[in-house]
Parts: C-alpha cells; structure tokens; sequence
C-alpha cells in the first residue's frame, strides 16, 4: 500500500502531481516548471513512483510522467477512512465526557 504522508508531505511533489493532473509531462517540463536541479526533481519523482502514485513510460530517449488514478484513488480512500477513525475516537471521547457530567455549566 502507498504512503500517502511521505508522497503528499512534500510540497515539490504535490506540485508535480498538480501538474500531471493536467496530463502526461516529460522529465524535461517538469523540471522547467521548477527553480531546483534535475537531480533534486528526480528524487521527487523517485518517491512518487515507489509510492505509485505516478507511474512512467519510455517514448523513445523520454521518459514521461503520469498520474497512477488507481493508486491515487485507493490512497485517497485510506486517508478518508483514517481520518474517519480518528474523528470517531474523539467524538466517542466527547459522548463519555458529556454522559459522565465531567463539565460546569456557566
């Protein structure tokens, strides 16, 4: 399963998925749409493609960059459910604290 926190935790990388969102990009745009090296742009893409969220082909001597949709959409699905967890523990934390009459009314 993909980590969504360490392809996401990095602005550059939601800045290159932004930009395939728009659609395929080679190596060379999308290191021109940033003020880095090519070596610190392709780390980024690295983390991206262990991560699945991008996913690249050869055409000829290019490489080209594209979204992983499936990826993305089972990440987007796990961060939903995770933050669903953790909003349901504290609400539960909420219903005892009110239930048991820990607070003065003002």
């Amino acid at each position: 399963m993909a980590d969504i926190y360490r392809a996401l935790g990095d602005s550059t990388r939601r800045r290159i998925l932004s930009m395939l969102k728009q659609g395929n990009k080679t190596q060379k745009e999308i290191v021109m749409a940033f003020d880095v090296s090519q070596p610190a742009i392709k780390k980024h893409l690295t983390i991206l493609l262990e991560e699945e969220m991008i996913s690249v082909s050869m055409k000829g001597k290019y490489r080209i960059y594209s979204l992983n949709h499936t990826a993305l959409q089972n990440a987007y699905q796990e961060l939903l459910n995770h933050i669903g967890e953790l909003l349901d523990d504290q609400l539960i934390s909420l219903k005892n604290y009110v239930e048991k009459g820990e607070f003065q009314d003002e």
